[in-house]
């Protein structure tokens, strides 16, 4: 049985048809420059057209869809986003009605965590975090085996639990020093722009500050530049407060991180893994796996389509 897969982000929309093997079998993505609820809209039913055009001969039994924000389960409807400005739009109802089939969406975030629960790195596990360190930090949690949804789908937001409350980064939502804003690939830029006066002669941050990356202060740091290095590690440091922190109020078997600055993969986790032992207190150290994801890009599609296959995250089928 194939069911479409959507991840709508800030900049795109990936629509793909995924088997029972939580292979893609098909993808189309598009562009998206106006978050405009209309040409939103548009573009994933264009996205969503150009494969179902060509799977003809393979029926698709549903729909599922990932995406930015506080999410409605049980209607499919966007209560809140704050990347895309939106307020109760009832996004599933729109898809609905177009292909006269089930629909069914969630936070974006939290369809990764199923997609790598299901088929990637959490694969077999019962107690799972994933948290994506990209521009912000996305994740889920997984509690014996079931997606933690809350008591309004909102459960999963580690990176709006604050570790530096003083002397922090002023996050998005509008508080100081959030995991998001110390430990996101934008944190790891304002570490390296914090620490610019102390290192004049630094070529990172020397013509336009603006353009400066995450991927690069970490190729920096792997080849030994001290203003690379000093950023790294003051990031490091607040990326294991934020896992150390995780492990206490979860106590998982395994952490995933995916996103941007995972790509950093061995470095990263080399540097970050004893870090964590020494900020882990109240449950036995040691015990949680620390990790980079499998699925990549591919997660929330794969996890928005498993969600789809299995009648949403509300119902009985979805824990299984």
């Amino acid at each position: 049985m194939r069911t479409i897969g959507i991840d709508l982000g800030g900049s795109h929309v990936l629509a793909t048809i995924v088997d029972e093997s939580g292979d893609i079998v098909d993808r189309s993505e598009q562009d998206i420059s106006d978050h405009d609820v209309e040409v939103v809209s548009r573009i994933i039913g264009e996205a969503v057209d150009d494969v179902i055009g060509r799977s003809k001969k393979d029926p698709i039994s549903a729909i599922g869809i990932g995406a930015p924000g506080n999410i409605d389960a049980a209607t499919g409807a966007v209560r809140y986003s704050p990347n895309f400005g939106w307020h109760d739009v009832p996004l599933g109802a729109r898809l609905r009605e177009r292909y006269s089939m089930p629909v069914f969406v969630a936070n974006d975030a939290r369809c990764a965590t199923l997609g790598e629960h299901a088929y990637g790195t959490g694969r077999g596990t019962q107690n799972f975090v994933l948290l994506t360190l990209g521009t912000g930090i996305g994740g889920g949690i997984v509690a014996q085996g079931t997606l933690l949804l809350g008591n309004m789908c909102g459960a999963g937001e580690i990176g709006h639990h604050q570790i530096r409350a003083k002397d922090g980064f002023v996050c998005n939502c509008g508080k100081t020093g959030c995991f998001e804003a110390q430990a996101s690939g934008t944190g790891l830029i304002r570490h390296a722009l914090a620490l610019g006066p102390s290192f004049p002669r630094s070529t990172l941050v020397s013509g336009k500050p603006e353009k400066l990356g995450s991927k690069a202060i970490r190729r920096a740091a792997e080849v030994g530049d001290p203003h690379g290095l000093a950023a790294w590690t003051r990031y490091i440091d607040d990326l294991a407060i934020g896992l150390a922190n995780v492990i206490a109020f979860v106590n998982p078997e395994m952490i995933a991180l995916g996103g941007g600055v995972a790509g950093a993969g061995e470095f990263m986790l080399a540097a970050v893994r004893p870090r964590v032992e020494e900020l882990t207190t109240m449950v036995p150290r040691g015990q949680t796996k620390i990790v980079t994801a499998s699925l990549g890009n591919d997660a929330g599609a794969i996890g928005a389509a498993t969600m789809a296959r299995r009648g949403g995250l509300t119902t009985k089928e979805a824990a299984a």
